[in-house]
């Protein structure tokens, strides 16, 4: 258990000279997203290419291979999952330069296995529409959140029938334009991968299918770790369905995503101003028994919830108004908001 330390999670700092990007885009706080974007086109892109080149086989294959699956999962793919995620929030280019915001939906985003715009209805159309309550076609609530078996069923209900679940969300909603959107990019997605394969299925195996089962797993251990913890008792308060981790290096790789509490309460705020305001706001996390860790980030806290390793979690969580005495009272606050929820007894 921690007190609450000074806070080093980046915050804008506004540069001596103006980048040429700021013409283009926005807001000139999302310069960075411009420059990991040509990072990401050089390099995945190149490489991707040269993977499909007939000339290139062999051991020189197999190495450039290697290069794309290391930059594109250990380098870019969380940099720029989180990007995708601010500017599916705050549109990125200006609107004289709008046919740009399609640039990461449907040029960078099938290289992450990302399929063109189904983030986009999904996580906005559907995820903050119903915050992870029981419409949420990814909620957590149903499930027992500390149990690995809990998350294989819920991996696998995603994995394998989240895009039609979304689809009957939208249609039900009569939100057809999100439905359309969604069944498109994804259905667009798969055809790419098969007519690709005819050409070189090796190649895209590497630069598409693998990624795109890395990237449904990591955001469902993303989603599972945010909404973790959840108070049965008011499912539907930002404050006690989600969680915020502070000082990580993660906050500084990808764009203050550790304040995922912050983010729900307002979802539009820009990265860089999540930490002042979590300052600003701290009487509200305690007021509302908020859960907020030091240290570490979503995939530390997913792969302890589900090895049930409290003591760990224990050991970064921030006594924020001082509430507990020990570990032990902070394990066992823990371990009441991982029950699962269901729904009838809420009600009753």
């Amino acid at each position: 258990m921690l007190s609450l330390q000074v806070i080093t999670d980046p915050v804008y700092v506004k540069p001596a000279n103006p980048s040429f990007f700021e013409r283009f885009i926005r807001d000139p706080k999302d310069v960075p997203f411009v420059h990991l974007s040509i990072q990401i086109t050089l390099v995945l892109g190149i490489t991707a290419l040269l993977l499909y080149m007939p000339f290139i086989d062999g051991w020189l294959w197999w190495v450039i291979a290697a290069v794309y699956l290391f930059f594109n999962n250990f380098v870019f793919k969380g940099p720029f999952g989180l990007m995708l995620h601010c500017t599916s929030h705050r549109a990125f280019f200006r609107k004289e330069y709008g046919f740009m915001n399609h640039y990461l939906p449907w040029v960078l985003s099938p290289l992450f296995g990302q399929t063109p715009e189904t983030y986009f209805s999904h996580h906005i159309g559907m995820h903050h529409a119903e915050n992870n309550m029981e419409e949420d076609e990814s909620s957590t609530m149903p499930f027992q959140r500390d149990s690995l078996r809990g998350f294989g069923h819920y991996l696998g209900v995603f994995f394998f029938a989240g895009v039609f679940n979304l689809a009957v969300y939208f249609y039900k909603r009569n939100r057809k334009r999100l439905m359309y959107r969604s069944v498109r990019g994804e259905l667009l997605f798969y055809a790419l991968c098969v007519g690709l394969s005819f050409v070189n299925w090796q190649a895209t195996l590497v630069v598409f299918i693998i990624p795109f089962v890395i990237s449904r797993i990591i955001m469902m251990m993303g989603n599972w770790a945010q909404h973790g913890f959840i108070d049965a008792k008011d499912p539907s308060n930002h404050y006690k369905n989600s969680i915020t981790c502070i000082n990580t290096k993660y906050n500084h790789k990808c764009w203050n995503d550790g304040y995922h509490i912050s983010h729900h309460v307002k979802p539009n705020m820009h990265w860089t101003e999540h930490p002042v305001y979590f300052r600003q706001t701290l009487q509200e996390y305690i007021d509302n028994e908020a859960i907020v860790f030091d240290g570490i980030h979503f995939l530390h806290v997913f792969a302890w919830l589900v090895t049930r390793r409290y003591d760990k979690l224990a050991r970064h969580f921030v006594n924020i108004g001082d509430r507990f005495q020990s570990d032990e009272e902070v394990i066992a606050f823990l371990k009441e908001r991982t029950r699962k929820i269901v729904p009838e007894l809420q009600v009753a």
